[in-house]
């Protein structure tokens, strides 16, 4: 069974630069981590490994530093890796995200089953996977909070929906967004970063895709654009008040009463 997971590389704290001119996150210098959503993703991949055999690889979309995620999914197990990256690739809204994913994966393989965390912390859309099947043209489950097991060519999950919980069975190839804490993901392994140090990891650029019409990648892909995009400003005030506990109590309801968090 060949199964892919699809991962990101997203900054590791909310405290990010935003480039004024095109409204897209400053990447480069910023500390970054695998998305968490993506730990459960490839969690499962590699649990089903595990139970039915095959590969599991990885790809991402993101500049070079990117392949530092693949690394740390090498050292929790994955045998091969791709990342898409390509300076024309950059500003991608979900849309064109999808495309060169799609685009990436046609160039990478053909996989049984391709795996996605639910989301992005950075974007939080939860669109981007739905979207690669659709570019792929294979059904899609969302949602997934059990994975039950494979029989034949088909996976059995247990999709949640608003109401209830949907027991599906989905033929390959599919493709899967989980939620968190479907599973809980490993810690890399020491001793696997080190034997896996010098694997490949694949480098796919435009020029390497299927489609080369810089039209459908980037900003100029980007079906919808973003008006204006900022970090979070902290409002946090300290105040310490060093005085007697009736005097504190007074102090604390009156401060509560007048933010109107009282009747």
């Amino acid at each position: 069974m060949e199964i892919l997971v699809c991962i990101k590389q997203v900054p590791g704290s909310n405290k990010v630069e935003v480039d004024p001119v095109t409204g897209v996150l400053k990447r480069n210098g910023a500390d970054s981590k695998m998305n968490p959503y993506d730990l459960y993703a490839l969690e499962c991949g590699l649990k089903l490994k595990e139970q039915y055999g095959g590969r599991v690889s990885v790809i991402t979309m993101g500049p070079p530093q990117a392949q530092a995620i693949i690394k740390e999914a090498y050292a929790m197990g994955a045998d091969a890796g791709a990342i898409v990256s390509d300076r024309a690739f950059g500003g991608a809204d979900v849309l064109a995200t999808a495309h060169t994913l799609a685009q990436g994966i046609k160039k990478f393989g053909k996989f049984d089953i391709i795996l996605c965390g639910l989301q992005t912390t950075d974007g939080d859309t939860a669109q981007v996977g739905p979207e690669v099947s659709e570019q792929l043209d294979i059904p899609c489950v969302c949602n997934v909070k059990e994975i039950k097991g494979v029989e034949g060519d088909n996976i059995l999950v247990d999709m949640e929906m608003a109401q209830d919980i949907e027991h599906l069975k989905v033929s390959f190839p599919c493709l899967i967004t989980v939620q968190k804490d479907i599973v809980q993901p490993r810690l890399p392994s020491y001793l696997k970063k080190k034997d896996t140090e010098a694997r490949e990891i694949v480098m796919y650029t435009l020029k390497d895709m299927e489609d080369q019409n810089k039209n459908n990648y980037g900003l100029n892909g980007s079906a919808t654009q973003v008006q204006r995009i900022f970090p979070p400003t902290s409002d946090k005030v300290q105040v310490t008040w060093d005085d007697p506990a009736d005097v504190l109590a007074e102090k604390i309801y009156s401060t509560i009463k007048s933010r109107k968090l009282l009747g």
